[in-house]
């Protein structure tokens, strides 16, 4: 592993008690291909775009706390801002307590909560990485998805140390809708990456604003259906792992609608109408329930 180099931001924070590294990190395994991340049993390595510059994350554990440092190929800038964004990238900001002391008494919820006490909702690094994330999931297998993610930071060939770094919206306009089609992905799809990624350059499209000042997440979600190629289920993902929102519905999602089938005992899956009724009875706390469903 090439030791980094160059500036780099330091946090150090302290966990609760039941903190589920093993699903944190499970999450930042999916690529078998190790990319442009690299899991151990405690640790994290990432790379990433950090404002506008290639960067390296290095996360460890240890007993009770994480340590973060940044390593940048060039000098930070709104250096504060870090401690704030390990805290939500950790999943620390959520509200897993309140939910599971509203519902552990429910009769369906109540024993996924016992099984799986303290499950947060693993984020995405930036909410640009998690709407490209969702975009590329777009009606395709888990599989089929990691395997154009990592077309699509090979392609954009950023890099810091020897990680990939998953592309910013500067690094994604560079490829042509031509280029996003030859590395996999559908035309509907690159003109929607490309359109995205032009917005939010043009300032339309402020994500990393919006996350910074806690923009309302029913603004943020309308104006994301007003690009084509972005449905509900889209922008309910991209709120779900690009800004922690607790009470995204993730009423379409295949594996939630399997999990409530499984949990309510019927012999088909529920309808996305259907999953979306009984999933407002939750609210605000619509994404931690379908947490729990995806793990089944």
């Amino acid at each position: 592993m090439t030791p980094p180099t160059g500036p780099c931001l330091a946090c150090t924070v302290p966990l609760p008690r039941g903190f589920r590294q093993a699903d944190f990190l499970a999450f930042h395994a999916r690529d078998p291909r190790s990319l442009s991340e690299q899991v151990g049993l405690d640790s994290l390595d990432k790379g990433m775009m950090w404002q506008g510059q290639p960067a390296r994350l290095a996360l460890r554990f240890a007993e009770g706390s994480a340590r973060l440092q940044l390593h940048m190929d060039a000098p930070p800038w709104n250096a504060p801002e870090f401690p704030g964004w390990v805290k939500r990238f950790l999943g620390l900001d959520q509200p897993v307590k309140q939910f599971e002391a509203a519902w552990d008494g429910h009769p369906v919820l109540g024993p996924l909560i016992a099984a799986c006490p303290g499950l947060r909702i693993p984020q995405a690094a930036t909410p640009f990485e998690a709407l490209s994330w969702a975009i590329t999931g777009q009606q395709i297998s888990l599989a089929a998805a990691i395997t154009l993610r990592s077309r699509l930071i090979q392609a954009c060939g950023r890099s810091s140390g020897n990680l990939a770094c998953f592309p910013d919206a500067t690094s994604l306009i560079g490829l042509s809708a031509t280029r996003l089609t030859d590395a996999g992905f559908s035309r509907r799809k690159a003109e929607t990456l490309r359109e995205v990624a032009a917005r939010v350059l043009d300032g339309d499209l402020p994500l990393d604003d919006w996350w910074a000042t806690g923009a309302q997440p029913d603004m943020i979600r309308e104006r994301l259906l007003t690009i084509p190629g972005i449905g509900p289920w889209t922008a309910d993902y991209t709120l779900l792992r690009g800004f922690g929102h607790a009470d995204a519905s993730l009423h379409g999602d295949v594996a939630v609608r399997r999990g409530l089938q499984t949990s309510l005992g019927l012999i088909e899956k529920p309808a996305p109408a259907q999953t979306e009724d009984w999933l407002r009875a939750f609210a605000p706390w619509r994404a931690f329930v379908a947490a729990h469903l995806w793990r089944l």
